[in-house]
């Protein structure tokens, strides 16, 4: 397990970089097929498969291209097995400021984000 938590890191900041950029192809590289994403948003349950949420990410005017700074964080990584972790996470897409649980599986040697339960704040 000594080598999974540096290749779980090399994931999240692939993450990282695909929101950062809103690069839909570099997020599909480390998002299993399957995957979906939750969250309450205004008390209503959120369900988004990958797809759906690739959308949404296309849609938005890319961090980089504003020259925001960035707001990443891996907060923790816990492994239950060599197979099996979730990550907490903080980053942003002003005004959003996000704290995500991405759980990763790995399938044949890689690690795959799974799904992703979130919650944001606003800052203006």
């Amino acid at each position: 397990m000594s080598n999974s938590y540096q290749e779980i890191t090399d994931v999240v900041q692939v993450y990282f970089d695909g929101l950062y950029e809103c690069d839909t192809e570099k997020l599909a590289t480390i998002f299993h097929p399957s995957a979906h994403l939750f969250a309450n948003m205004d008390g209503k349950f959120v369900d988004w498969p990958r797809e759906e949420w690739f959308e949404i990410v296309k849609s938005r005017v890319s961090p980089v291209s504003t020259g925001q700074a960035r707001f990443d964080k891996i907060l923790s990584i816990d492994l239950s097995d060599e197979n099996t972790a979730v990550v907490t996470c903080e980053c942003a897409i002003h005004p959003r400021y996000f704290t995500d649980f991405l759980s990763l599986i790995r399938i044949d040697g890689e690690w795959k984000i799974v799904s992703k339960s979130f919650r944001f704040d606003l800052h203006e």
